[in-house]
């Protein structure tokens, strides 16, 4: 892969997980199970970053850019 590429993947990313800091998913979990009776219940499970991740990796995939530009010129 380019180094180009790679920079505009990073940058993209840095640019996403600075609009979006946080994020849920939920998996069910059995509680009770008593033959035809079952009870489950959901579980949220969030993941959080801190915004200063994807200004790094915005920066860093900014400077790969730059870089590979003013290696081809």
């Amino acid at each position: 892969m380019q180094t180009r590429t790679i920079g505009i993947i990073i940058t993209v990313v840095g640019i996403i997980m600075l609009l979006y800091n946080s994020f849920n998913y939920v998996t069910t979990e059995k509680v009770v199970d008593l033959g035809p009776i079952q009870i489950n219940k959901e579980v949220n499970h969030p993941l959080e970053w801190s915004p200063i991740v994807g200004v790094v990796l915005a920066v860093v995939g900014v400077v790969l850019i730059v870089t590979n530009e003013k290696k081809n010129a």
